[in-house]
């Protein structure tokens, strides 16, 4: 961040306020802006001017920033219906995002211990009700309800965990 004078900073601060409605999610979109933009500054071709530039690279943070929000959103106010959800969500110009959420889903998964990535199984891809699994894990309706809390709460630790390293 070094690189930036204070008024180009100041500068691209308020245009990113603009569009994001939060003040700290718009100091996170500045922080990843200025550390895209110093990491591909020798891109920077001069055929625009500088702050353009930095105004495009933070437009595509912006975006990136509304579609994991987007996602998380489904995946956790909405995980009962995930898989119909995504479609509903993701129009078919972006089949490629939907196969990534899945693959990212998957990997998530295979992060958890064995016993909650089955309930979750059970209870996402099977469509199976809470009844229904306790019987199938040979568990009391009260055991399976609470292995299915603690899974959901594992998953989303393990989404965020994830989404940190990227």
């Amino acid at each position: 961040m070094t690189k930036f004078n204070q008024a180009v900073i100041d500068k691209l601060k308020n245009y990113i306020f603009l569009k994001v409605s939060e003040s700290k999610d718009a100091e996170d979109i500045l922080e990843e802006t200025l550390l895209s933009a110093s990491e591909s500054l020798s891109a920077f071709s001069g055929k625009s001017s500088f702050f353009t530039w930095l105004c495009a690279i933070a437009n595509h943070e912006i975006a990136d920033f509304y579609r994991k929000k987007k996602l998380k959103t489904i995946l956790f106010s909405r995980f009962p219906f995930l898989e119909d959800l995504i479609s509903q969500a993701l129009g078919p110009e972006e089949e490629l995002l939907k196969k990534e959420l899945r693959k990212e889903v998957k990997k998530t998964l295979s992060g958890l211990t064995e016993g909650y990535s089955q309930i979750l199984r059970l209870k996402y891809y099977q469509g199976l009700s809470v009844k229904e699994i306790a019987r199938k894990l040979r568990l009391t309706v009260k055991a399976a309800e609470s292995r299915l809390s603690r899974a959901r709460l594992a998953f989303q630790k393990e989404w965020a965990s994830q989404n940190l390293k990227v």
